[in-house]
């Protein structure tokens, strides 16, 4: 059986695409999704998409949410 060490090592040779699904899947297999948070989310995320499509929020561009987020390191 291969060291963790060793499977490291291995990884590393893959290309970046690949790691990552092997990433995805080590944590799929490790974290089990919480159903009921899953579905306080669903119901939140369709709440500001209502919210936005009624114009009772706004959207911030990319560039600008980024740009504060530099600002404030």
């Amino acid at each position: 059986m291969a060291t963790i060490l060793e499977l490291v090592q291995e990884i590393e040779k893959l290309p970046p695409a690949e790691r990552v699904q092997i990433v995805d899947r080590v944590i799929r297999d490790t974290i089990k999704p919480d159903a009921d948070l899953e579905q306080i989310w669903v119901r939140e995320a369709a709440a500001r998409w209502d919210a936005y499509k009624r114009g009772e929020v706004e959207a911030v561009p990319y560039e600008t949410v980024m740009a504060r987020h530099r600002n404030e390191r």
